[in-house]
């Protein structure tokens, strides 16, 4: 069913399609998941995350992947690479990020996805730099951050969250391709 562009030990990597709208909706509509988002998208704003993801893999070679078990090919959420724009003095940037369904929490799978993706972004599509942003209470993925070897930047008022007093405050992380990085 699935073409995988990359793997890791337990994970594949893929290119999204619209048979995936269903689960992501789903998971999208989870309050534990969505815990550290402003919102929860509709159904059809996931449609349009997916069209988007499809775009960005064709113009960059990389997206916020959709990621299965490769063993059964469950898909489990999203890990991967995106371009972003809103960090003042910082024009674009390569994001890291991850959201995977609550039921696959507590396995190793988003570092060890995170972990894939750095070596894919690196190695494969020859970038320099990537970095992650969470509010600074997701302490859960700043946890992550740390253990791919991500450095602590600064802190900083997130401009698209302005209004939510909650999420405003985030973290900045970086890692650069001078670092050995490994897929295990």
């Amino acid at each position: 069913m699935n073409q995988y562009l990359f793997q890791s030990e337990r994970l594949g990597f893929r290119n999204w399609t619209l048979d995936d709208l269903d689960a992501l909706a789903e998971m999208n509509n989870d309050d534990d998941v969505m815990e550290f988002f402003p919102f929860k998208p509709s159904k059809e704003q996931t449609k349009d995350f997916i069209h988007r993801m499809q775009k960005m893999y064709e113009k960059t070679g990389f997206c916020y992947f959709a990621v299965d078990i490769a063993a059964n090919k469950e898909f489990i959420g999203f890990i991967g690479l995106s371009e972003q724009s809103y960090i003042e003095n910082k024009p674009t940037f390569v994001d890291i990020g991850w959201r995977l369904k609550k039921s696959v929490w507590n396995k190793g799978y988003a570092t060890e996805g995170a972990k894939a993706c750095l070596d894919f972004g690196f190695h494969q599509i020859g970038l320099t730099d990537i970095y992650s942003v969470a509010s600074e209470i997701n302490i859960k993925s700043e946890a992550i951050m740390k253990k791919i070897g991500m450095q602590r930047i600064k802190t900083f008022k997130h401009p698209k969250l302005l209004e939510d007093k909650r999420l405003v405050n985030c973290v900045f992380y970086h890692i650069s391709n001078n670092r050995k990085q490994t897929t295990t």
